[in-house]
């Protein structure tokens, strides 16, 4: 909303009597009402998070698409006696909204009760934090207005007593430079000015300290050389307009940059009013923003990982190889809330928040612009991503009451990055809806931060060995069934008590998956008994479990780097018991789980990965023989996956919020089935996912449970169907 300069003015002169005569306290209310304003006309387009220091709140205010690769420090007004951070918040809302970049808002400790240097301490300190969090002082740009531009310069002159970097550039807006009121238009302009007075002014300087000369306090009487370029804006009928005007004409006579805006007829601190004749002003401060900040960023692209150059190959009008993990809060989601800190958390993620594209001889990924839209969860678990869909965005965030979901196509990450953006997404959402602080730790990573190299690297291609292993293999037992006509994802999850399963799982001297892998593997075989009578005639069971490298090879990125084990057990060679079938799996995988034999593995992948004759075939060729090698060994070699995140780990602070965190696989594209695990404050989650209508290896995993004596709760998405299918007649 903008003001005509004429019914402003009328306003202030209005008030003008009161806000020369009020009480502190009273001024300091008036001023935090009109932050609270301000901040509420402009925070559908902006996020926040608080940072608390040891003497005073500050605030991080963001533009859902900030146009700059920078950040400004903006000090407030108030005559360093009002001016708390509802107030400092509203002014560095309008900021960030109008200039699109980053600000970051202390609310500095006031006089009487901390008089000076108490500010300027707050403002080093705040600065310092920039400087600590990675910000170059390039990327630092200063902006304050009335006292906090008078604070500007005090802060620059500190800097380089101290030997600090100085910022790039200062936006100095009606600045107190000189508190002693020396310049002629204190006097000239005492009528014209409806915004202050001379009286007001000596008040607050005489509670702020007695030290009016002292260049800390009145930067016009520093000496001013080796101050960063700096653009001075002033009403031409304001009493302080001698403080800009002669600030101006110093810095340039010790050889600084400056230039001067007077805007004649206007008053004090014109600049925050929003006038609609000042629109030529707030386009010079946009242009002066971009002459001393450096040019934006550009998108990021990245080349797919070694693991994730089949999918694109492999995936059908039918099919789709994406996962979701979901975790579910105490409280419904607020959605415009989650929105904003998507907003937020996308920019730490480039290698997440992106689009699939298509070179001549590889896919790739381009990052976007800014955070898809979050979708209402109305229809089933991993609703079918179509390739138009990923080649706009790759991910998705769904809510459902209390329930959030993020769905990725697995070319982006695999289970372990996707936990960790989660967990960050989480974290930033509830730091926006209750002003709590949820630190850096426990896959949580900071939103403020900038991304590193090592989080996208593909690391497949960084720890390739010289030893390849051979990728021959049988051909595993498959499950069949009548396929759902409409495409429509089964999903049943079985809600398991941690510490019974594990007490079962020791007995047998297993780990928890590999006696969930056990007992999967027991209800395939009677499925198969069931199916096949002739014992020799009958295939391998084979469960594919996913393996996180990270830790193996010291990686921190967040983008797939898991492999695959097969354990595996025979039919055709006789009955198995149950502790055979968990010996079996164990020794299988303590075989097959070391650093060489894994390295040995991907190796294999990526030098037909990096071989000159698939280098320079197009990527139609490519596409052909890709989904060729799938179809032939990509899933036939397993009859299903089962991927076990294992137990989740937050921060303390939000373990309150959450009460359940799920993990789903997409199902296999030529076998119905695919499972998946994860568990959270002592319950087990078992998730099967199938695109065919009979609940056959449910029911056989249930009854090998219930044999063994244990319970599980069973929920299933048959509501859900029922609700699609009404909404789709």
């Amino acid at each position: 909303m903008t003001l005509s300069a004429k019914f402003a003015r009328k306003q202030l002169e209005r008030f003008k009597p009161l806000m020369t005569e009020s009480a502190i306290e009273t001024a300091r209310r008036g001023q935090e009402k009109l932050g609270e304003l301000m901040t509420m006309t402009c925070k559908k387009t902006l996020s926040y998070a608080s940072v608390s220091f040891e003497n005073f709140e500050s605030a991080w205010v963001m533009p859902k698409d900030d146009t700059r690769d920078g950040v400004m420090l903006y000090l407030h007004g108030g005559g360093y006696c009002c001016g708390d951070i509802s107030y400092t918040k509203g002014v560095a809302s309008m900021l960030a909204s109008r200039f699109g970049i980053r600000v970051f808002a202390p609310a500095y400790r006031l006089a009487p009760e901390h008089r000076f240097p108490a500010p300027l301490e707050d403002a080093l300190t705040a600065y310092r934090y920039l400087l600590e969090n990675g910000y170059e002082r390039t990327n630092i740009v200063l902006c304050g207005e009335s006292a906090g531009g008078g604070l500007l310069y005090a802060l620059c002159l500190k800097l380089r007593e101290l030997g600090l970097p100085m910022p790039c550039g200062i936006v100095a807006i009606s600045p107190w430079s000189d508190l002693t009121a020396s310049g002629e238009s204190y006097q000239k302009n005492k009528e014209n000015d409806p915004s202050i007075t001379f009286e007001r002014l000596n008040f607050y300087a005489t509670l702020y300290t007695s030290e009016r000369e002292n260049p800390l306090v009145s930067p016009l009487f520093g000496e001013l050389h080796g101050i960063p370029r700096s653009l001075i804006i002033v009403g031409g009928d304001e009493v302080m307009l001698d403080d800009a005007r002669l600030l101006h004409e110093k810095l340039l006579s010790y050889g600084s940059e400056s230039e001067l805006i007077v805007a004649e007829g206007l008053w004090h601190a014109y600049i925050l009013y929003n006038l609609r004749e000042c629109a030529e002003d707030y386009d010079r401060i946009n242009a002066f923003l971009t002459e001393v900040l450096p040019r934006p960023r550009k998108l990021r692209w990245m080349r797919l990982d070694n693991a994730a150059k089949i999918y694109p190959a492999a995936r059908r009008r039918t099919w789709t190889n994406v996962f979701r993990l979901s975790a579910t809060l105490t409280e419904p989601i607020d959605i415009e809330i989650l929105q904003n800190a998507l907003d937020v958390t996308v920019r730490r993620f480039p290698s997440m928040a992106v689009r699939l594209c298509s070179g001549v001889f590889w896919y790739y990924l381009e990052e976007l612009s800014e955070a898809p839209g979050i979708c209402e969860d109305i229809g089933y678990p991993l609703e079918q991503m179509k390739g138009r869909d990923i080649r706009k965005c790759a991910l998705r965030v769904l809510v459902y009451q209390k329930r959030i979901a993020v769905e990725l196509f697995h070319s982006i990450t695999d289970g372990n990055g996707g936990l960790v953006f989660l967990k960050t997404l989480i974290a930033e959402y509830l730091e926006q809806l209750y002003g709590i602080e949820i630190p850096a730790e426990k896959g949580v990573l900071d939103r403020r931060e900038e991304p590193e190299e090592a989080e996208m690297e593909d690391s497949f291609l960084k720890h390739r060995g010289d030893v390849a292993l051979s990728r021959k293999d049988t051909d595993a037992y498959r499950i069949v069934g009548e396929k759902e006509p409409d495409g429509f994802l089964n999903n049943i999850a079985f809600l398991l008590p941690v510490d019974i399963i594990h007490k079962e799982a020791k007995k047998y001297g297993v780990s928890i998956t590999a006696f969930l892998t056990a007992v999967l593997m027991q209800a395939i075989m009677e499925i198969q008994e069931k199916h096949v009578p002739k014992i020799h005639k009958r295939k391998p069971v084979k469960v594919l479990l996913p393996v996180n490298l990270r830790k193996m090879f010291g990686s921190r990125t967040l983008r797939n780097f898991v492999l695959y084990m097969t354990p595996f057990v025979d039919p055709a060679m006789g009955e198995y018991t149950f502790e055979e079938i968990c010996r079996t799996v164990y020794f299988q995988m303590g075989m097959e789980l070391t650093e060489k034999r894994m390295r040995a593995k991907f190796t294999a992948n990526v030098n037909s990965e990096i071989s000159p004759i698939i280098k320079i075939m197009p990527l139609f060729i490519k596409n052909v023989v890709m989904k060729m090698v799938f179809n032939a060994v990509g899933e036939r070699k397993s009859t299903l996956t089962l991927s076990n995140l294992g137990a989740v780990d937050i921060p303390d602070a939000m373990k309150p919020y959450i009460t359940r965190f799920d993990f789903i696989l997409s199902p296999q594209s030529t076998a119905p089935y695919n499972c998946s695990a994860i568990s959270y404050n002592g319950t087990l989650v078992f998730n099967f996912i199938r695109n065919t209508k009979e609940p056959e290896l449910e029911a056989a995993f249930h009854s090998v449970l219930k044999r063994m004596g244990i319970t599980a709760k069973v929920e299933s998405n048959m509501q859900t169907r029922a609700d699609t299918l009404r909404h789709a007649q």
